[in-house]
């Protein structure tokens, strides 16, 4: 979901997947255990006064100026005040002044907390182990990024063969003093020569696109700008690439400024930008986004169109073979997801929740693409269909059974082949490769098990290790539970709990509890090193699978969506209230964190049940729900939010937004709210505006409530590894402090 929510910085520790793993399963919960010691492991009214000043101070700390606007908007006849409205503005040098000044007082309260340098010299300790992504084949060659250990970004290989010497091809490393240069997209030709390749600065979601020769290793002159949310689609021939871009936004303005009218293109290698010819737009709909990919026989382009992030689609052709054919409106009702799997000659394979909430696999014949005429393959069932893929002539299904992995294999016609088996309970991903590939690749983790990768042999259904990472972490003293617990409204909530098997599960035991719930997202298990030193400092990890996410497909997601988000936020605070009634901790001792509309989870919660939580860490979050379809990308989230502009959506939206929830006098627990500079996506000034309110709010007595910002970072994709470790130590640090941690 390109223009979703993700909150990358969450996961993007997360390696993939082990087998060190029993499984051991009661009437009600499911116990996840390595079986053996394995070798290695892996943020008043508003008054005429410009420049009224509230200035907090408790807990012998003095908060910045944060001076109040008269600013008040009208909604449907109820007015709002937004006093904070001047801190929308991140080019002016009053809100920079307010920055810097927001970071004095918190980096200066964290470099005090004794702890915090325990925790960053263990995550450089513990990061520090060599890693690879899953390669793909193109031409014979390999493809494959790798980090050493320290690196502040993954660096792309190839090599001519699985056994071949591999070779250095692209390290961004050197593309900037402080690594915050990444690769955001790299898709070779089919036949391996040319790379096209995608850079992304300070974290943010704009992307310039390159060609690199893959043999010489030196980049052609093309350079593309302006693109978002897109990947490059090779010819058949090599002769070019298929990718969207954006207009060119206002000078000053691409940070904020709202992603609108995108147009699909065609790059022919060796020409200017400016001369890519438009292969499809629709300027009556500015809102409609563009995913444009060549069928693996190259006959067909392949138009995904988007709106928002609604995961109903439409899908369109274009016929390569025919010169100049029209574009055909092949689904164009707007009615269901539908994802493109491949095709056989004129008949199309689609993953589709249409009458399947759970999703199944059609075949449809463009010749006849009468509804009348469209084939089930493989059947919805009771888990979730997470992904799809035709390797090799076998469809690979990838389901959630309970938000863990299972996976199969069936032929053409949907007959099931075989459950491909995997190491044990956990999340695998990739088999992705082409018709004629004999061969595909997964990675495979659990939350204490770094990502094994696996080659899969398509003929004999055989996996084999490729890759198994060596770190300095044993999984063997760790166990994961999972347990299904009953929400507000009855519903049963799934959420993973790992700790150390000897830790006394009492009401003195630091817990945290992680959610997301949202834009059909699932949160499966998976290694985070960031995570894996929680654990080995006393901590509890749960981990709620929450309604709004994809877990068990349409039904689920719909669920917390809308006039119906309210669900998300009781599944969320049963958990807590769970964890504290089954004694695996209490109020003092429990932290919530979320990143993006998970931060927008931790805010709705602290701000309902503010009492009931010891500590929150909302991240990069979605903090004014009035506002948020004002900047960037955040239009296309009306789908899961709706929008102030409705006036039944409206009052769902006050009712729960972080921002216009906190009350002046209430005692908040104690918040870090963490954000960056170069977020284009989740723009910091919903973190500004929350962190300036919160810190007039909070009750005199109350513990602390600080934002921290990072400079020269974005959402969390790309994020320079050395960023990542002094956030992830700043932020064990200061629950360390708020929870008591001895």
């Amino acid at each position: 979901m390109p223009t979703g929510l993700d909150f990358s910085a969450a996961n993007s520790d997360f390696t993939g997947k082990s087998d060190w793993i029993r499984l051991d399963q009661t009437k009600n919960s499911l116990w996840i255990t390595p079986a053996v010691s394995p070798p290695f492991a892996a943020m008043r009214t508003a008054l005429p006064v410009l420049l009224l000043m509230t200035i907090s101070t408790f807990a012998q700390l003095t908060y910045p100026a944060s001076h109040k606007g008269d600013v008040v908007d009208d909604y449907h006849g109820t007015k709002i005040a937004d006093p904070y409205r001047w801190l929308e503005d991140d080019n002016s040098a009053e809100t920079k002044a307010w920055v810097a000044e927001q970071n004095k007082v918190t980096f200066g309260y964290l470099e005090k907390i004794p702890r915090r340098a325990q925790f960053k010299d263990r995550l450089t300790k513990l990061w520090n182990y060599e890693r690879f992504g899953i390669p793909s084949e193109h031409g014979g060659r390999y493809f494959f990024s790798r980090n050493s250990g320290l690196q502040n970004q993954g660096v792309l290989y190839v090599a001519d063969s699985l056994s071949a010497e591999p070779r250095e091809l692209l390290d961004p490393n050197g593309l900037s003093k402080d690594g915050t240069v990444s690769l955001s997209m790299t898709t070779p030709s089919e036949d391996g020569k040319y790379l096209a390749y995608g850079l992304s600065k300070a974290g943010s979601d704009w992307v310039e696109f390159r060609v690199r020769d893959v043999e010489t290793g030196k980049d052609h002159d093309d350079e593309l700008k302006w693109i978002k949310f897109s990947d490059a689609s090779w010819a058949k021939d090599g002769s070019g690439f298929y990718y969207g871009r954006y207009p060119a936004p206002k000078d000053g303005a691409a940070m904020t400024q709202k992603n609108e009218n995108k147009r699909v293109y065609f790059h022919k290698l060796g020409t200017k930008q400016e001369e890519d010819p438009v292969v499809y737009a629709r300027p009556d709909r500015p809102e409609w986004g563009y995913d444009a990919s060549v069928t693996d026989d190259g006959r067909y382009l392949i138009i995904t169109i988007s709106q928002g992030t609604d995961p109903r689609n439409r899908v369109f052709y274009k016929d390569l073979s025919k010169h100049d054919s029209e574009v055909v409106e092949l689904l164009n009702d707007f009615d269901a997801d539908y994802s493109f799997i491949d095709n056989d000659g004129p008949v199309f394979f689609f993953k589709t929740d249409l009458d399947a909430p759970r999703y199944r696999v059609i075949a449809i014949d463009t010749t006849q693409p009468d509804r009348k005429q469209w084939r089930t393959l493989i059947p919805q069932n009771g888990d979730k269909l997470e992904g799809v893929s035709l390797v090799g002539g076998q469809f690979i299904c990838e389901y959630l059974h309970d938000a863990r992995s299972l996976v199969e294999a069936h032929d053409l016609e949907g007959k099931l082949l075989r459950e491909i088996e995997l190491p044990g309970i956990g999340t695998a991903g990739g088999f992705a490769g082409k018709r004629s590939h004999k061969e595909t690749f997964y990675s495979f983790s659990s939350f204490t098990s770094p990502g094994v990768i696996y080659r899969y042999d398509i003929a004999s259904g055989k996996s084999t290790v490729y890759r198994k990472p060596k770190i300095d972490f044993d999984a063997s003293p760790f166990e994961t539970k999972q347990v299904f617990v009953t929400s507000k409204d009855g519903a049963k909530v799934p959420m993973f709990i790992t700790h150390r098997k000897d830790l006394k599960l009492d009401a003195s035991t630091p817990c945290l509890l992680y959610g997301y719930g949202g834009f059909n997202i699932s949160l499966t298990p998976g290694f985070s090193v960031s995570r894996a030193v929680w654990l080995e400092h006393g901590g509890i990890l749960a981990v709620a699978n929450l309604r709004g996410g994809g877990e068990y497909g349409a039904d689920w997601h719909k669920a917390g969506t809308k006039l119906r988000k309210q669900n998300v936020f009781d599944d969320f605070i049963g958990c807590a209230e769970w964890l504290i009634k089954e004694r695996y901790t209490s109020t003092p001792k429990l932290a919530i964190q979320g990143g993006s509309n998970g931060g927008l989870l931790v805010g709705a919660c602290m701000t309902q049940r503010p009492e009931l939580f010891g500590a929150a860490i909302p991240a990069v979050g979605v903090m004014d729900m009035l506002r948020f379809h004002q900047f960037t990308i955040g239009w296309a989230w009306k789908s899961d939010y709706g929008s102030s502009e409705d006036p039944k959506e409206f009052a769902a939206l006050r009712a729960y937004s972080p921002l216009h929830n906190l009350k002046p006098g209430t005692r908040y627990p104690a918040t870090l709210i963490a954000t960056s500079d170069h977020d284009d996506r989740v723009v910091p000034a919903h973190s500004f505006k929350f962190a300036a309110t919160l810190q007039e709010c909070q009750a005199k007595d109350g513990p602390p409530v600080l934002i921290r910002i990072e400079t020269s970072a974005g959402h969390g994709a790309g994020t320079a590894l050395n960023k990542m470790m002094e956030t992830t130590a700043d932020e064990w640090a200061f629950l360390a402090k708020a929870l008591g941690m001895e």
